[in-house]
């Protein structure tokens, strides 16, 4: 059998496998190779975040127009919004991000790859097995894939990369879930012209933000047509005649969900109720670990987990902070030394695409006071700095920040309408900066600049939270 050696071995092409591979040898004269068994540039590339953000912009752009006074209105074009999508993800060719592995000098092994022995990645394809050995690091980046319970197993539902690669619109969509993908899904597939019904466990969309943030992301959902059941549960689906007709394709014939609220009936199921890492069949037994030691960060000094193979958020910006932390490690061990971190633990920024746009960092107020700190939350309608009065003509939503009263450090922050994940950056600097928020009132918004919010946030605080605390 072949055997290739390199200084750093990287399972999984993806955002974060792609920085792992780059930032461990960058400068350092030593190699890298990125084993991959699909398209390199991995999920986000192809079938999540630039897909989706390419479907759903020119839909914000449109209802802009039907808000904003003196400029004419403009209506999606289902034909011209897919063709966006396929030119976004290259036409599902990575001819592209082989040519930036070229120009990075970072060798692609094409096939699936699975540990055999320490720092031995076996890699299989149709030409044949070949061994990857790693003179100093392998990294794991294998990402994740969806949640399907034995339930829904048969019925063949969507998940999500048949949601940003849909070609076939079903005339009814039924989506199970009230997280991110479902709420940014329902948008697109409605303008396309799916009429489309979510059914949502919980008691609220996007649980895991402020409450009042899904409250607003249901009322923009439900104003659109879309129906949404809060609180019901789904205890059978039954499909006929199921048939795997390909990604982004009906699977089908009628789908029929029986649920608290009724039974229910669609053209196709999209089923988003979570993600697992990408850890079966990696190997992991052969150096003696399993898919728990990983999440937890159990590992031996040669073998690392970044991204969503991590266990940590399923966030792409995420997987690359923490690729560039894992390989600035490598790259300095290498060279007998110790990367430099900060001492502050990095918050995770999320944006999610919906109508209105949500943007958030940190701690929730609930997650706050759990976490013992004694809370001030300041919150003002999003509409009340004259530079997001400006944008549109109708601004909903309000923004919020939670500051801990005795140190006047932010804990958390959320926006919530028009441009929102253009104003969550600088509450991630705040945090990650330890910026007390009697010094960030000095930091002047320009106006008429959406950033004046920040100001209309600060000025709400208790007085005492504006002189550095005794």
């Amino acid at each position: 059998m072949e055997t290739r050696e390199y200084d750093v071995v990287v399972i999984g092409g993806g955002p974060a496998g792609e920085n792992a591979a780059q930032y461990a040898v960058e400068g350092t004269g030593m190699s890298s190779a990125i084993v991959e068994r699909e398209l390199l540039g991995g999920e986000c590339s192809y079938w999540a975040c630039m897909p989706s953000k390419a479907l759903l912009r020119p839909i914000a752009v449109a209802d802009l127009t039907a808000d904003l006074g003196g400029v004419s209105t403009a209506h999606v074009a289902p034909k011209a919004l897919l063709e966006r999508r396929d030119y976004w993800v290259s036409s599902y060719d990575d001819a592209g991000q082989d040519t930036w592995a070229d120009g990075a000098g970072i060798a692609v092994v094409r096939g699936a790859g699975r540990l055999v022995g320490e720092r031995t990645v076996r890699v299989t394809s149709s030409d044949g097995d070949v061994d990857v050995v790693a003179r100093r690091a392998v990294v794991i980046a294998t990402g994740s894939e969806p949640v399907v319970p034995p339930m829904y197993a048969d019925a063949l539902p969507w998940g999500s990369r048949d949601a940003t690669g849909v070609v076939e619109v079903p005339d009814r969509l039924a989506i199970v879930g009230g997280g991110v993908v479902a709420c940014e899904a329902a948008i697109w597939m409605k303008a396309l012209g799916s009429d489309v019904t979510l059914v949502v466990r919980d008691q609220r969309l996007l649980g895991r933000t402020e409450p009042f943030a899904g409250e607003a992301v249901l009322a923009g959902l439900r104003e659109r047509g879309i129906t949404v059941h809060l609180g019901t549960e789904v205890s059978d689906v039954r499909r006929q005649s199921p048939e795997a007709t390909g990604i982004g394709r009906v699977h089908g014939g009628t789908v029929t969900l029986t649920t608290s609220a009724g039974e229910l009936e669609a053209d196709e199921l999209l089923l988003s109720i979570g993600r697992t890492p990408r850890l079966d069949d990696l190997g992991l037994d052969s150096v003696g670990l399993t898919a728990d030691d990983v999440s937890a960060g159990r590992l031996p000094e040669w073998l690392h987990a970044v991204g969503d193979a991590s266990g940590g958020p399923p966030l792409t910006h995420w997987g690359k902070h923490q690729a560039r932390v894992v390989g600035a490690r490598i790259a300095a061990a290498a060279a007998g030394e110790v990367a430099w971190e900060p001492d502050r633990e990095a918050p995770v920024p999320q944006v999610v695409f919906s109508d209105p746009e949500v943007a958030s960092v940190g701690m929730t107020e609930a997650e706050a006071r759990a976490a013992g700190h004694d809370v001030v939350v300041s919150r003002v309608p999003t509409s009340s700095a004259a530079g997001t009065g400006l944008l549109r003509d109708t601004v909903v939503g309000d923004s919020q920040v939670v500051v801990d009263a005795s140190t006047h450090l932010l804990l958390g922050a959320t926006f919530v309408g028009v441009e929102a994940g253009e104003l969550v950056h600088a509450a991630t600097v705040a945090i990650v900066g330890g910026v007390p928020v009697h010094v960030l009132r000095h930091a002047v918004a320009s106006y008429p600049t959406a950033s004046e919010l920040w100001l209309r946030l600060l000025e709400e605080l208790p007085a005492e939270l504006r002189r550095p605390p005794a």
